[in-house]
């Protein structure tokens, strides 16, 4: 786990240049964020060491790679023990179709995006994945029919 840190303002510039395009040079960079490149690249790569940055990707456009369809489902396990859900956590780790997967509270046990094909991939997901898990009790499934905002820029704040 990441200890908490301050980052100072010049840290929240670089990042949030990086969260908008991370494919541009050391020298767009540190323009964009009002510094020079050599104190721009050491404070990317203090970023990167203390696990700020954690990796730098390509964002596809699922629709493009046909991956036209999403789903939320709620997941809830027969049995939601300590070794269960670590058994679940790996699980879904091996399901390529599940972007996101969050432990959370309430009725139910985790939250996963799914992202397939059409209707049919994610049924065939559902019933030969999910549900055909013993670990499994229960799904909810909410179908995504319009994606209105979609970021992994964060809202980094200076203080």
């Amino acid at each position: 786990m990441i200890e908490n840190f301050l980052l100072d303002p010049s840290d929240i510039r670089v990042l949030r240049v990086l969260q908008r395009d991370a494919s541009q040079s050391i020298a767009e960079i540190a323009r964009a964020a009002g510094m020079s490149q050599t104190p721009c690249w050491r404070r990317i790569k203090k970023l990167k060491e203390m696990g700020v940055i954690r990796q730098v990707a390509a964002i596809v456009d699922r629709e493009a790679v046909g991956l036209g369809f999403v789903a939320y489902a709620f997941v809830k396990l027969t049995v939601p023990s300590r070794e269960n859900m670590e058994t679940f956590d790996k699980l879904v780790h091996h399901w390529q179709e599940v972007v996101t997967c969050e432990r959370i509270t309430g009725a139910v046990d985790y939250l996963i995006k799914v992202v397939t094909e059409d209707i049919k991939a994610y049924d065939n997901f559902l019933r030969l994945k999910l549900l055909d898990n013993t670990l499994v009790s229960d799904v909810q499934s909410r179908i995504v029919v319009n994606t209105v905002k979609d970021t992994v820029a964060l809202p980094l704040r200076e203080r």
